[in-house]
């Protein structure tokens, strides 16, 4: 039944995400929208070299979509891009592949495992991760501009 996915920590996930808003200055903004439901995630990206050093988001979406940001918005600062990129990898494998979820500070991520059985809520539920990696790439395609511009 759904009611396995929306469980009550997901449900206090969903309503106390943090960073909510976006910068004044951002890096780079992605956006991520899910066609099948209509959640959209908007985030804003600073880095300084490959370490994330701030963020903020808007997150119109379900449930698993504010729980998934939530997750994000609580340790994407002071990540790195490949961690970040390994990261949405590991959270795709684990609800379209029967893989592990991910350790360490991720590890509340565990929490959107029973997902994996509704196919249909994987879009809404991997869209913070698609943005995310999204203004990373942005950002070093910039950053990979101005090296070949110096050069």
């Amino acid at each position: 039944m759904l009611n396995d996915i929306y469980n009550k920590r997901i449900i206090e996930l969903a309503g106390n995400i943090p960073r909510l808003g976006r910068l004044a200055a951002p890096d780079a903004s992605a956006t991520a929208h899910s066609k099948l439901c209509g959640s959209t995630v908007k985030v804003d990206l600073k880095m300084d070299g490959a370490v994330v050093t701030d963020f903020a988001h808007d997150v119109k979406a379900c449930a698993l979509g504010q729980a998934s940001s939530s997750i994000m918005a609580q340790h994407v600062v002071g990540s790195t891009a490949s961690e970040l990129r390994a990261l949405r990898e590991t959270v795709r494998k684990m609800l379209k592949e029967n893989g592990a979820p991910p350790q360490g500070k991720w590890a509340d991520i565990a929490l959107l495992e029973p997902v994996r059985d509704y196919k249909a809520r994987h879009a809404s539920t991997l869209l913070t991760f698609d943005a995310v990696v999204d203004a990373i790439g942005q950002i070093e395609a910039k950053a990979g501009q101005s090296v070949a511009a110096a050069g």
